[in-house]
């Protein structure tokens, strides 16, 4: 993706947030030149990968096959063996319609997706097999709202804004927006962006940049690069 793209994108999906009475934390707004300032006193942003996220899976084709996500807070993955600490993360995602995200589990997040506003959000869902591929043959079971509700393997599930859906580990799911784009919520186990995504497809998680201007915010996937030294 070019950096003028993503600027671009980040500008239209802070308005987009915005719309809806929601306003991003301090730091998102941040230059890189003050994410340097402040990058030893922003170790638990740094660390924890909080922050601008924008993707193309390595396709190259944004508003085709891509994503937009914000992580709002985050724990460390190490303190789920003892069950104490920040064992929470939170995101805001935007889904632009007809704009297809990939198929995916999780080994160990179980995570709430809660429709924000917009239109509705369709979710494609299979249960795992037993070597935790997709089972074309069970029949998926998910609480929505609290209310269980059974669907054919492959079954889509629409969410209208307000409404919410619980996937546990192992559900294979991809999300995309109707026809009009979609502010969703994100409330889970502990994110690790970095081992704990299976997808269907050999892709890439984080885009690759080409760097055709400066970058107006840094995204999580900068960090290494731009907070070095």
């Amino acid at each position: 993706m070019k950096r003028s793209r993503i600027n671009e994108i980040m500008k239209a999906a802070d308005d987009f947030i915005r719309s809806f009475g929601f306003t991003l934390p301090p730091f998102a707004y941040w230059t890189p030149e003050q994410f340097r300032k402040f990058r030893n006193q922003a170790s638990g942003i740094i660390d924890a990968r909080l922050g601008w996220d924008i993707t193309d899976f390595g396709r190259g084709d944004f508003d085709g096959f891509g994503l937009f996500l914000f992580t709002l807070r985050n724990g460390n993955p190490a303190d789920l063996a003892s069950g104490r600490g920040m064992l929470y993360a939170e995101k805001l995602l935007l889904c632009r319609a007809g704009q297809m995200n990939p198929m995916h589990r999780h080994n160990i997040k179980a995570e709430d997706i809660i429709n924000r506003g917009g239109g509705r959000a369709i979710f494609e869902l299979y249960m795992s097999d037993d070597n935790g591929d997709i089972d074309q043959q069970a029949d998926v079971v998910v609480m929505t709202d609290g209310m269980q509700r059974c669907l054919p393997a492959g079954g889509r599930l629409r969410l209208a804004p307000g409404e919410s859906v619980t996937l546990l580990p192992g559900v294979w799911h991809r999300f995309w927006a109707g026809d009009t784009d979609v502010l969703l919520g994100e409330v889970s186990t502990v994110n690790d962006d970095l081992a704990d995504n299976v997808f269907v497809e050999k892709i890439g998680r984080f885009a690759e940049i080409e760097e055709d201007e400066p970058p107006l915010h840094l995204l999580v996937s900068d960090y290494d690069t731009y907070l070095a030294g």
